[in-house]
């Protein structure tokens, strides 16, 4: 069973073989990284971890049991009680609901964790599974997203409010 767990330095070895791994799939939909975000990637990752301890970010892997990185779910522009969301899952267990899943168990997360009441994600239009996964977690459509949201592309924002915790 894949579990959702937050990012340590100890991930990048596998996070990094989950991008290559993924390479070409991932530039299908979105801007490619570029070769530069690769070969610098212990360098990205570390000022992702420093971005996570400054409580602006929070970012989450999906390990399977041998490890491997199936996908990864981050939570940025933390803000107010609201953040964006984005996520991307490999190739191999797309149409399993593993992504459906691992958004629905982030926004139970996101209060508790990272005090958070909304959740915001940009969607390509052209990008029907992406919205299918938002739909499916409890995301409404909130408007147009900007072509630099959603990798040059026309798209749409969606927004969860998320279930307040009961006070203690």
């Amino acid at each position: 069973m894949p579990v959702l767990t937050l990012l340590h330095a100890d991930h990048a070895p596998a996070v990094l073989a989950f991008e290559l791994a993924n390479r070409a799939y991932f530039a299908a939909s979105v801007s490619d990284r570029g070769d530069e975000f690769f070969d610098r990637y212990a360098d990205r990752h570390r000022a992702l971890l420093a971005e996570q301890a400054a409580g602006v970010c929070a970012f989450y892997v999906l390990v399977a049991e041998d490890g491997t990185v199936l996908g990864r779910f981050n939570l940025y522009d933390v803000e107010d009680g609201v953040a964006a969301l984005g996520y991307r899952v490999a190739q191999h267990v797309t149409g399993r609901g593993v992504a459906t899943a691992a958004v629905e168990e982030l926004c139970r997360l996101a209060p508790a964790r990272h005090g958070l009441r909304t959740l915001r994600a940009a969607a390509a239009d052209e990008n029907a599974a992406s919205r299918k996964v938002l739909v499916k977690a409890g995301f409404v459509p909130a408007g147009p997203a900007d072509p630099a949201d959603v990798g040059g592309q026309q798209g749409t924002w969606y927004r969860r409010d998320l279930i307040p915790l009961p006070q203690a």
